[in-house]
């Protein structure tokens, strides 16, 4: 690979090449080969023979220091900029001490408040440049150096310098706030649109151009907060007043008047459109596109006013605005050459003279006039039309500029600092180097300043690099670096160009031209600086440091001069309008004065730095200066500013001059780049050792390069030793202290020795992955070829053998099928010839029969026609006697006929004959129609009989399923049966002791009901009479206070005082009956609810019973279950005034006890008259149908008679526990082991788990027989007909009811001869017989159904059977399992149950031997049924341990009603019967779990346990939440003796306390962590023990502190994760050491920290998740937004090394316990950013990948990382524009925020769950180390 360079190209500047063929010494041509594949001959320089600059690798293309280049030169500059700018749309780039910033001509979402956020408090190396790191560096200086800063903003005019200004001021507005009320730093801001509108324009390269060069001082206390700022100003462009060029405009706040002339209070200005004045409309371009100038003008007139300028002063400006443009359309009119006048008149003079409060004869007089005064006299000489207008011009100009300074002096005066200033940061926003084709006084004055600039920063620039080597300890030569002191003394220093004007301007006969003579005489030849135009003699050239510059002479002296006529300044003086004599009251104090402004640019210098006291005649004298004196002396006090200053320098480049965004012109930038000083400062960074690392930086980026042997403990030495191997030349590269420094290409050259290594290393590791590879493949296919040559032979081998049994059964089916076809064709040809023989042998017969058949037939033929023929004779003569007879009865016929045709028509005739037909007829129909019922109503018996066989036959299948489910679930409801049925023995016997108490209590209860009622009515009279009263006195003294004349005014004070006290008194004892009232009232509720409720007994004595609960009765605590025995006795001793409540509270308890055993009761009689009632119904159905009911009446019976009988049993076991309880009344009575204890254990775990479970399936088993005894039994006795329905019935399908009627028809047909017997037609027989085949086909099914019937039930009886063996096996363990001891009982069992499944198995084992599918599914079987018995065996552990539960609490509450008992038994009968008392064993002394303190000594309480407490200490040493506990018990005890007064005061002497502890130590996360805790438990302790209302009350400002602490501990989270932190590639020496960089172990060990601080303080689990997500939340926020704003942190291994990191943070997680906390979900922004980074990025799959994947990223930031992504080795790939734009066309419809950044102090919402304690507070000891001995226990 050949090297690549840049070649000199008139178009793009610069172009990349590729030599083709390497050079040699001596070489003129290089061959190249160009981009885009065109092949070129360079030809070097003869005379220099400077071969072209070379690239940069890849690598370190986009860089964000462009000295961190390996070769610096203006190509390398120049493409890293262009690649920065188009590619990753990144405007900022550094350039060693220089920000480089080129104007995007777009607004971009990189200046919220959220990026000032970020880069606050970073260094400036660590984050990507910005102009926010730049003012953050100026910031942090100020602070660390106690040394003022200046920020220099340079550029062309539309490089953006304004917006540059002001976004640095925004970030010091915004990071260090005010240090008043008075928001400084908004009126700071505020000053930018009025600056703006006063002094910018739009110009043919900016909409928005600062016509004026300005320095503003922000000023700062001792704590670094604004307090105040100042401006100067400098060469104000006045001629822009006057004159505007084409497509351009005036200052904007003249357009801004012009659009607001509508407006009522401007009518009196009489303005109007912009196009009609003519100061206005010269540049022909009013208007800019975007910009509203009406709005503008609110935003300008806004400003003004936050800044104290009043509206007066604000229209007193606008009036002398709107005059100057009246002004600039006044005319004159010539009378001669030499003189003119004014029209009279004159409407623009005179709204200008109206507007300025002056004379209209006298303004136009000296328009067209000027004195002119001599040492004797004065002359008023008229002046020319021209003259007229330069000085019309003049006078505007003048006007403006001290407009422009009045209105910056109040700019300043509304700034100014109330308090001293301590400190201040300037931003110097000005022009830059400035060239056009024609040059003139402006631009020689700009650049003379940019001269000066230069030279300072070039100074401060070697300043700096030697420094650095200096500080590094490295020999250094002095750097050559251009010095452009020559051109400055060429144009200020004595006989300069700035001296020469000034004298000429002097000269009476001055001129532009004689001006330039003097400076050919003068320099032209002797400076090599100065130059003379060929082809001209009034133009000059200077070469400044940026280019050569042609300045025009024509105008020099009258811009420098400025004149304006004194009489016309005089009439302005003379004005009626107070603003305007202001305008030039204080003109000949000001340094630079107006009467000699330049005609350009004003300078102002109103403040300066260092002001002296002005001497007598100062003012007279310096009203004398020019413009150029007056430029030059602010210039060097400017200078003395800076220099006084640690400058930070910002060079704005205007990429294009049409405006376009993200267009970049090569030409234009590059012209700036040197303007600006870039390139000068790349050239002296280039000229000693650019690239700087430090040696850890080195050795972790060059290690590749190092033998195992070259690496020893010193880092330093390691990099010494390998560098001199690497680079021969030793001046190639220099050892600092911390740093080594290369000189420019040693770093091109080390990255090409690490990229070959790392290639050959790649080669190697690739040729061995595809050597292994290969061999891996070879291997699996020779193991392959193997494997389908095995599988082949087999198969081959398989084909032969099969080829043979083929060939064998081949032979023998041709010989069964060649015997099958000749046996075939021979009874073929036999049938053939039998049949042929038996057609001739009846062909034969019948022909025979045919010949006798026609002789028999001729015989008769010829018989018949004989006789025929003798007839036929006969006939004819019988015809023809007949004929004569039928003539003559033919006539007696006709006669008849009539006759009969009559009669022939008579219906009745009819009707006789066809009676019997039609009877015949109905006859047959209705035989039919009987037929057809008879065979539906049978084929209905049929499907009713099949329907009733099959459900039959499920049902008895479902009953012997249920059989052999019935054991498992009868044994799970045992045990729940036999524990009511218990509870229900206990409670019958409670209701019997309490029964006997009943009448008493109720009669107590009503008393004291009875008496609390009488009381209240009593308080509400008194109440009525107090009200009544109070009403009265009020009527008495408004009555009084009528009648009391003027006259008593004495007596009617002291009567008011009178009744006034009195009234008090009777307020007073009003008061005291309300408060007594309600306490009355609460004490009724109270009790009123405890007789409803019976929440819990009382203490004596007690008002508030919530909040004295003691700690064992809470649901929440865990102490011993004797410690409510241990408060009896002491309950017993209490005085007997105390008894009453104590008699009461037992009474309530008992009598709530008792309703509850009467509900019992009442619900076990209504249960047992409804099994009453049914069994009643059951027995009159019984009796109605027998058959039906007997099995369900037989089980209930059944199941009566055991539950009786059970009963029976519980009430004998219930009495023998009685008796053991009554005749031990020992301590031990409810202690482990004891009688009573072992009584009810065995009860509970053996009987009533095994008892009801046999009983229920003895039960449903006999109810399962009878049932189907039942069913059976009707079968035997029903009638034939009964059988052929079920018969009909059970007929599986429709298919074999058409058989049977088939067949019967088939049967029929064999007699048809018999059917005319019947009937006619025969149907009906054919019926008969068919239905008699029905019931012959129905019958024999039923045989079949009955015996297969009858051998289901054989088998259901037997597994009935083993069942019952198996139940009686099953009672026999059991009683052997109830004489084992507990621990052994399981084993038994286990052991059992494993024998009988191995019997069982090996059983169906030899059923199912011969047939293996039947055993398989078996044992499927008996699996399902293992899992389902080890599953019921849980849910029995389970009941068994809740049994137990219930065991202890019944255990408890016999305890209670023993000792209840014995208080209520006299001291005579204790002393008759010594037996019955129990005697517990307690204590020294019991404590109710409260601490009592003096009121005293609360704040002393409050010093030792919250103010002077060491959180350390008491983690480490006592039980968590101490502190808590005791305020608690003290609160408690002020509570127990309803002293308001003093918990209220112990309350808030608390948290002010705490509240004082966190102001104090709130850094500290060890104390923040421990009073969290304690807060939460003094809190919890408030819920737990006084109730929900009371802990509302209470711990209202409590949850106002907890609330905080989230807040708190934000602050003390990790601000990044090192492991993320770039190794550092091409990191810039930060200005600061990162001592404060975390690593990621580091951050570890502070998370442990974190965790075990809360884990000893006793947090609650729920707030350490909370704090754990919001500290993790923290972590990945900060690190994506350093990612967003990191360039060198995108990259490939970047992304692994993040992910490496989250994965150690999810194994903390892990290792915590705190994976369900939602700390992790935080992270997963960050975990997609980094997937993001490893990902391909290249195809439309890749991107459709990311925009899923990464779906907690927004759109911004998925963008910004692929724009940011930078390759670290050669080997990765840039991410192609083409690819980004997809990715933004794929994401262009999701709906996220448009914010790049994460809101890092985003807090969750905390919440605060109930975490009840668990700690008795009575068994709490105070340690003596707390010093809280004055507090005792109650």
């Amino acid at each position: 690979m050949y090297a690549r360079v840049w070649i000199p190209d008139p178009e793009e500047v610069w172009k990349s090449a590729e030599l083709l063929k390497d050079y040699k010494p001596g070489d003129k041509v290089l061959q190249l080969r160009l981009e885009e594949g065109k092949d070129l001959e360079y030809s070097l320089d003869p005379k220099t023979k400077e071969l072209p600059p070379l690239r940069n690798p890849d690598i370190l293309v986009g860089e964000n220091d462009l000295t961190a280049l390996s070769y610096l030169h203006e190509p390398a500059v120049l493409h890293n900029l262009k690649v920065r700018f188009i590619d990753s749309k990144l405007i900022y780039t550094y350039c060693g001490i220089v920000l480089v910033a080129i104007n995007p001509y777009e607004q971009l979402p990189i200046y919220g408040e959220d990026i000032i956020n970020a880069y606050s408090g970073q260094n400036m190396g660590d984050m990507d440049p910005h102009i926010f790191a730049v003012a953050e560096e100026a910031y942090k200086q100020m602070a660390r150096d106690e040394r003022n800063q200046s920020i220099i903003v340079s550029g062309e005019s539309g490089a953006g310098k304004t917006v540059s200004a002001k976004y640095a001021m925004r970030y010091f507005a915004t990071v260090s706030g005010s240090a008043s009320e008075a928001n400084v730093e908004e009126k700071v801001l505020a000053s930018n649109p009025i600056m703006e509108s006063i002094g910018n324009a739009k110009t043919t390269r900016n909409d928005n151009s600062s016509r004026f060069g300005k320095y503003i001082e922000i000023g700062f206390d001792k704590r670094y907060r604004i307090i105040g700022a100042n401006m100067r100003t400098y060469l104000l462009e006045k001629s822009r007043v006057v004159f505007q060029a084409e497509e351009e405009r005036n200052y904007h706040i003249f357009y801004q008047l012009c659009a607001s002339a509508a407006l009522p209070e401007f009518k009196t200005l009489r303005l109007g459109n912009a196009n009609y004045f003519h100061y206005t409309k010269q540049g022909g371009s009013p208007v800019i596109d975007g910009v509203d100038d009406a709005k503008e003008m609110v935003n300008t007139r806004q400003a003004c006013t936050l800044l104290g300028i009043s509206d007066s002063y604000q229209m007193g400006i606008f009036r002398i605005l709107a005059g100057i443009l009246h002004l600039g359309n006044v005319e004159f009119a010539s009378r001669d050459s030499d003189s003119c006048t004014v029209p009279p008149k004159h409407e623009p003079l005179t709204i200008f003279c109206d507007l300025m409060g002056v004379e209209y004869e006298e303004m136009a007089h000296w328009l067209c006039h000027r004195k002119l005064a001599t040492a004797t006299e004065t002359y008023i000489k008229p002046i020319s039309k021209l003259h007229a207008i330069n000085a019309r011009d003049a006078l505007a100009k003048h006007i403006y500029a001290n407009l422009f300074n009045w209105i910056v002096d109040h700019v300043n005066k509304a700034l100014h600092a109330a308090v001293k200033q301590h400190s201040f940061i300037g931003v110097l926003d000005i022009y830059g180097f400035e060239t056009f084709e024609i040059n003139s006084f402006e631009q020689f004055c700009i650049n003379y300043a940019n001269e000066k600039l230069q030279q300072q920063f070039n100074m401060h620039v070697f300043k700096l690099e030697q420094e650095e080597y200096m500080k590094e300890q490295i020999p250094w030569t002095l750097i050559d670096f251009y010095d452009n002191q020559p051109c400055i003394n060429l144009i200020e220093a004595k006989m300069g160009v700035l001296d020469l004007l000034d004298e000429e301007c002097k000269m009476p006969k001055g001129s532009d031209d004689s001006w330039a003579q003097k400076l050919y005489n003068t320099h032209l030849n002797k400076c090599a600086l100065f130059e003379k135009p060929r082809m001209s003699n009034k133009a000059f050239i200077i070469k400044h440091f940026a280019d050569k510059v042609e300045y025009q002479c024509e105008g020099f002296l009258e811009k420098n001069k400025d004149t304006v006529y004194e009489e016309q300044i005089r009439v302005l003086k003379s004005s009626k309008f107070k603003l305007l004599p202001e305008l030039f009251q204080d003109e000949e104090k000001v340094l630079s004065p107006t009467s000699a402004a330049p005609s350009g640019r004003v300078p102002l210098t109103r403040m300066p730095v260092k002001p002296a006291k002005a001497r007598p005649g100062q003012a007279s004298k310096e009203h004398k200066k020019t413009v150029g004196h007056q430029f030059r002396n602010s210039l060097h006090l400017l200078m003395e500013t800076l220099n006084a200053t640690t400058p930070h320098y910002v060079r704005c480049i205007k990429p294009n001059d049409f405006k376009f965004p993200f267009t970049f012109d090569e030409k234009r930038a590059v012209q700036q780049l040197r303007a600006c000083g870039v390139l000068e400062t790349i050239r002296i960074s280039a000229a000693g050792f650019p690239s700087r690392w430090t040696y850890q930086e080195f050795f972790s980026r060059y290690r590749v390069l190092m033998k195992q042997r070259d690496v020893l403990g010193d880092r330093k030495q390691t990099c010494k030793n390998v560098l001199e191997k690497l680079i021969q030349d030793k001046d190639k590269y220099q050892f600092g202290k911390t740093k080594i420094f290369f000189r420019a290409g040693q770093v091109a050259y080390l990255e090409k020795i690490r990229a070959d290594k790392l290639r050959a290393a790649c080669i190697r590791i690739q040729k061995t992955i595809r050597g292994w590879l290969m061999r891996k493949k070879y291997m699996r296919m020779r193991k392959a070829a193997i494997t389908i040559q095995r599988h082949v032979r087999g198969y081959q081998a398989r084909c032969y053998a099969k080829f043979l049994r083929r060939t064998r059964a081949a032979i023998t089916i041709q010989k069964f099928q060649r015997m099958y076809v000749v046996r075939k064709r021979y009874r073929c040809m036999r049938d053939a010839t039998i049949a042929l023989q038996a057609l001739l042998r009846g062909y034969m017969v019948r022909n025979k029969y045919q010949m006798m058949l026609r002789e028999h037939k001729s015989v008769v033929i010829q018989k018949h026609v004989r006789g025929w023929l003798a007839r036929r004779r006969y006939g004819r003569t019988l015809r023809a006697i007949v004929y004569l007879q039928c003539c003559y009865r033919r006539m007696m016929a006709k006669r008849e006929l009539k006759k009969l045709k009559i009669e022939a028509r008579s219906v009745e005739r009819y009707k006789k004959l066809h009676i019997g037909l039609e009877n015949k007829i109905m006859q047959l129909q209705r035989k039919i129609d009987e037929q057809n019922k008879e065979y539906k109503s049978l084929l209905e018996k049929m499907t009713a009989l099949e329907v009733t066989y099959t459900t039959e036959t499920e049902k008895l299948r479902g009953d012997v399923e249920r059989l052999r489910l019935s054991e498992e679930e009868a044994r799970s409801a045992t045990s729940r049966v036999l524990s009511l049925q218990e509870e229900i023995a206990k409670l019958r016997t409670e209701l019997h002791h309490t029964q006997a108490e009943k009448k008493s209590i109720e009669e107590r209860a009503d008393k004291y009901k009875h008496e609390t009622e009488q009381l209240v009515s009593e308080l509400k009279e008194q109440n009525s009479l107090l009200k009544t009263e109070k009403e009265e006195l009020n009527r008495r003294i408004h009555d009084q206070a009528k009648e009391i004349t003027e006259s008593m005014e004495r007596k009617l004070v002291e009567e008011t005082k009178q009744l006034e006290l009195d009234l008090n008194d009777e307020r007073l004892r009003y008061q005291n009956l309300l408060n007594e009232f309600s306490r009355l009232e609460e004490r009724y509720d109270d009790l009123k609810d405890e007789m409803n409720l019976m929440v819990s007994i009382p203490k004596p004595g007690h008002k508030r019973t919530d909040s004295t609960h003691s700690s064992n009765e809470s649901e929440y605590t865990f102490s011993s279950e004797i410690t409510e025995a241990e408060d009896l006795p002491l309950r017993m001793e209490e005085p007997s005034e105390k008894k009453a409540a104590l008699d009461m509270s037992l009474f309530l308890k008992l009598q709530k006890r008792v309703s509850e055993l009467e509900q019992e009761k009442q619900s076990l009689q209504d249960e047992l008259d409804r099994k009453e009632e049914q069994a009643l119904r059951a027995k009159a159905k019984e009796e109605e149908r027998p058959p039906i009911r007997g099995a369900e009446l037989e089980y209930e019976s059944l199941k009566r008679q055991e539950l009786e009988s059970e009963n029976k049993k519980l009430k004998n076991e219930l009495n023998e526990l009685q008796k053991a309880l009554t005749e031990t009344r020992a301590p031990e009575v409810t202690a482990p082991g004891a009688p009573a204890y072992r009584v009810l254990l065995d009860q509970l775990t053996s009987v009533s788990e095994e008892l009801e479970v046999r009983k229920e399936e003895v039960l449903i088993l006999r109810s399962q027989l009878v049932s189907q005894k039942e069913a059976i039994q009707p079968k035997h006795t029903m009638t034939d007909a009964t059988i052929l329905l079920e018969d009909v019935q059970k007929m599986k399908d429709k298919g074999e009811i058409a058989q049977a009627y088939i067949g019967l028809k088939e049967t029929n047909r064999q007699s048809p001869q018999d059917y005319h017997m019947l009937n006619e037609d025969g149907e009906l027989w054919l019926a008969y017989e068919g239905l008699k085949q029905a019931n012959r086909l129905l019958e024999s099914q039923l045989q079949s159904q009955r015996k297969s019937h009858e051998n289901e039930l054989e088998s259901l009886r037997g597994e009935i059977q083993s069942l019952k063996e198996e139940n009686n096996r099953q009672q026999q363990l059991l009683a052997q399992n109830l004489q084992l001891p507990p621990e052994a009982r399981i084993e038994a069992s286990l052991q059992h149950e494993i024998t009988r499944l191995t019997n069982e198995n090996l059983f169906y084992e030899e059923l199912y031997a011969d047939d293996p599918k039947k055993y398989q599914l078996y044992r499927i079987s008996l699996y399902k049924r293992m899992i389902d018995l080890m599953e019921q065996l849980e849910k029995q552990d389970k009941t068994v341990r809740k049994l137990k539960k219930q065991l202890k609490v019944f255990a408890k509450k016999i305890g209670e009603l023993e000792v209840g008992q014995m208080e209520n038994i006299s001291p005579g009968q204790i002393i008759d019967e010594p037996i019955r008392p129990v005697n517990i064993p307690r204590k020294e002394k019991d404590f109710q779990g409260m601490l009592e303190y003096k009121k005293e000594d609360e704040q002393k309480l409050v010093k030792n346990l919250i103010l002077e407490l060491k959180p350390r200490g008491v983690a480490v040493n006592l039980i968590p939440g101490l502190p808590a506990y005791i305020l608690f018990m003290c609160v408690r005890h002020a509570d127990y003796l309803n002293d308001d007064q003093k918990v209220r005061s112990l309350l808030t002497s608390t948290i002010n306390g705490i509240k004082k502890v966190l102001k104090k130590r709130g850094d500290d996360f060890e104390t923040v962590s421990f009073w969290l805790s304690n807060t939460c438990r003094f809190l919890h302790c408030l819920k737990q023990y006084s109730g929900e209302e009371f802990a509302k009350h209470s711990g209202t400002q409590f949850l106002e502190i907890m609330v905080n602490f989230s807040g708190m501990l934000e602050h003390e989270t990790i601000q990044g994760v090192s492991g993320v932190k770039p190794t550092g590639l091409r990191k810039r020496t930060s200005s600061i050491a990162d001592e404060g960089t975390y690593t990621l172990d580091s951050i570890i060990r502070q998370l442990n920290s974190f965790h075990s601080v809360m884990c000893q303080h006793g947090m609650d689990p729920e707030l350490i998740k909370q704090v754990v997500k919001q500290m993790f939340y923290i972590i990945g926020a900060v690190t994506l937004n350093n990612l967003l704003l990191r360039k060198d942190m995108c990259s490939w291994s970047k992304g692994m090394q993040i992910r490496y990191n989250v994965s150690q943070l999810e194994e903390w997680l892990r290792d915590k316990n705190l994976m369900n906390s939602g700390a992790k979900e935080t992270l997963e922004p960050l975990i997609q950013a980094a997937q993001l980074l490893q990902v391909k990025k290249k195809t439309d799959e890749d991107a459709e990948a990311i925009c899923s994947m990464c779906n907690a990223l927004t759109t911004a930031q998925i963008v910004k990382v692929l724009n940011l992504y930078t390759p670290v080795n050669e080997f990765e790939e840039r991410v192609l524009v083409s690819f980004i734009r997809t990715i933004q066309v794929r994401l262009r419809d999701r709906k996220d925020s448009p914010q790049l950044l994460m809101d890092a102090k985003h807090i969750f919402p905390v919440t605060f769950p109930f975490n009840p304690s668990s700690l008795a507070l009575e068994t709490i000891q105070i340690p003596a180390s707390l010093g809280l001995g004055f507090i005792s226990r109650v």
